[in-house]
């Protein structure tokens, strides 16, 4: 295994560690973990509670998104040294995504208390709030991204129309304004088209879950509109009425 200071060293290869002196990189680096993974283990789950963050230092992992049926994306495909599962460490928020090595895996992990232990630490001026601030705002757009890419990927059409409505109406409890939300609107929300819009929500009304008119839409079964939010690649719409 590679000393402390070594580890240092290669940290300053990340570009985000590159003005960092030595010093600093060191103290960073013994707040933190070293782990050894071998291949095909999960390194940490999309969704459990935040893990940290790590650098691979060697090894390959894959970063991957799970539908609903177990249905695995691979997103990225990592080499050392790069960062991942920043976007955890920088909100405190659950993993985004899984990591599984596909080699044996040498890393380094910090904890987010440890990571706001650091940043306590170094906060040398008034305008590191506002920085942490901006970067929260950053984690959550990137969040949405990979939901909206996991949505693409895992949904069908018309489950992706039904988890809009279900986001639209606060989980059903509000009418939808539909001069607010257009078919075009709506379309371009979830990446399809004004007529598969209109379909899915026809189906809906028609298997009584939701009730429309020019104006507005009001969901009528919100367990079942959020059942068919995460009905995955089984396409639970039959016209006419529920499977």
């Amino acid at each position: 295994m590679d000393t402390f200071e070594t580890l240092a060293e290669r940290l300053g290869r990340v570009s985000h560690f590159l003005k960092l002196p030595l010093k600093e990189r060191l103290a960073i680096v013994l707040a933190g973990q070293m782990h050894l993974f071998s291949p095909e283990t999960v390194i940490f789950s999309e969704g459990e509670p935040c893990a940290g963050m790590f650098v691979l230092l060697k090894g390959h992992v894959h970063i991957c998104k799970h539908g609903q049926e177990g249905q695995e994306s691979i997103i990225s495909e990592i080499d050392p040294v790069i960062m991942f599962n920043e976007v955890a460490l920088l909100d405190g928020g659950p993993n985004p995504y899984t990591a599984i090595a596909t080699h044996n895996c040498y890393v380094w992990q910090i904890s987010y208390e440890a990571y706001q232990n650091l940043l306590n630490r170094y906060a040398k001026d008034q305008y590191m709030e506002v920085a942490l601030g901006l970067l929260r705002i950053m984690s959550s757009r990137y969040r949405q991204l990979l939901d909206s890419y996991a949505d693409l990927s895992f949904l069908t059409v018309p489950s992706r129309v039904a988890k809009l409505i279900y986001e639209l109406s606060a989980q059903g409890q509000a009418p939808i304004n539909r001069l607010e939300n257009s078919i075009n609107e709506m379309a371009a929300h979830i990446a399809s088209s004004p007529e598969a819009i209109s379909r899915s929500l026809n189906v809906l009304k028609c298997q009584g879950i939701i009730t429309s008119t020019r104006t507005t839409i009001i969901v009528l079964e919100p367990d079942e509109l959020a059942k068919l939010a995460q009905a995955g690649s089984k396409n639970l719409f039959v016209y006419g009425h529920k499977r």
